[in-house]
C-alpha cells in the first residue's frame, strides 16, 4: 500500500491500518459508485453543533463502518480527543487480529478543504 501522504510504500501494518481507517472514515457512505455502503457519516456530522447526541452519533459513525471493512482489528475502545470544525482526532484501543497485539491507534481526520 502506498502512503497518501508521501507516495512511498508503507512498509509496516499498522500504518496501513491507520491510513486505511482513515480512509473509511473521512469517505462519505455513498459516494463510491461501486461501493454505496463503503465510508462512514463522520463527513456529514463534522460540522453540526455539538451535544450529547451528536457524541453519539459520531462514536457510532466511527465504530460501524470499521467494524464492517476493516477486519484486521477488533475495537476496544474509542475516544474522541478533538472535535472541531473540520477536525476530529480519534484514538483507538484495539487488538490486532493476526498477531494478538494490542494496538493505541491515534487517527487524525481532516474534513473539507486543507
Amino acid at each position: 500500500m502506498i502512503s497518501k501522504d508521501t507516495g512511498q510504500l508503507l512498509s509496516n501494518e499498522i500504518d496501513r491500518i491507520k491510513q486505511s481507517i482513515q480512509e473509511i472514515l473521512s469517505t462519505p457512505k455513498g459516494s463510491r459508485i461501486m461501493r454505496r455502503q463503503f465510508g462512514s457519516d463522520i463527513p456529514n456530522l463534522i460540522d453540526q453543533p455539538l451535544n450529547d447526541i451528536l457524541i453519539l452519533r459520531i462514536y457510532s459513525a466511527i465504530y460501524t463502518p470499521l467494524l464492517l471493512w476493516e477486519d484486521r482489528i477488533s475495537i476496544e475502545s474509542i475516544a474522541v480527543t478533538q472535535l472541531t470544525k473540520g477536525t476530529i482526532d480519534i484514538s483507538l484501543e484495539a487488538v490486532h487480529m493476526s498477531s494478538n497485539q494490542n494496538l493505541n491507534l491515534n487517527i487524525p481526520l481532516k474534513m473539507g478543504a486543507a
